[in-house]
């Protein structure tokens, strides 16, 4: 099919996508800054991440399909749990430096009910990022993205939606999106977005 008669829509969201990550792929920005203007009710700390009030969370679209490891899974079905979800690429500099933190969080809570979700994106084979899980011991699953598509589609405009590579954005236990950092994370920083929504009732 020639662009000139490929669908609009899937067009737009391809240009949309491809513009996004384009600008801000890799990005480590060391203040913090979130984007988002307008008033969105959200607060964002020195630390650069930002938290949308319990009573303003919104939920995300549908977060499923295949995983690296070729399994099925949809974060849907994690709801009850805190969910963590990151979005990382092999060939990310800042992805292979939060990773290890990563990589401790996920064994350490998982006992606390926390569960850790990786969107590997344009990756455009499954070898590199499984390889890079094999290095910083990442044994927690990734649902394989690599045009972005769950990204782009997965968090309803207006949220705390994923803007960079990496990004971290967390779901309180009703799967609503409660934080976000849009850039790499230590073990502290990531412990931070995820204490207060375990002691939500």
């Amino acid at each position: 099919m020639s662009l000139s008669r490929a669908p609009r829509r899937t067009l737009l969201a391809v240009g949309v996508l491809s513009a996004a990550l384009t600008l801000s792929a890799c990005g480590g920005d060391s203040n913090g800054k979130s984007g988002g203007g307008g008033n969105t009710n959200f607060v964002t700390n020195t630390g650069g991440i930002s938290t949308a009030a319990k009573g303003e969370r919104a939920a995300t679209g549908e977060l499923a399909g295949e995983t690296l490891d070729g399994k099925q899974l949809d974060v849907a079905d994690l709801k009850g749990k805190v969910v963590v979800l990151n979005v990382w690429g092999s060939w990310c500099a800042p992805c292979r430096a939060e990773a290890p933190h990563f990589a401790k969080a996920a064994k350490d809570l998982k006992a606390k009910g926390v569960e850790f979700v990786g969107l590997n994106t344009r990756d455009p084979n499954k070898q590199p990022a499984l390889a890079f899980e094999e290095d910083y011991g990442v044994t927690y699953p990734s649902l394989y993205d690599p045009q972005g598509r769950l990204i782009l589609f997965g968090f309803p405009k207006g949220t705390l939606s994923p803007q960079s590579i990496p990004s971290t954005v967390v779901l309180d236990k009703e799967g609503r999106i409660a934080a976000r950092s849009l850039m790499a994370l230590n073990e502290e920083k990531l412990r931070s977005m995820i204490d207060p929504l375990l002691k939500e009732k």
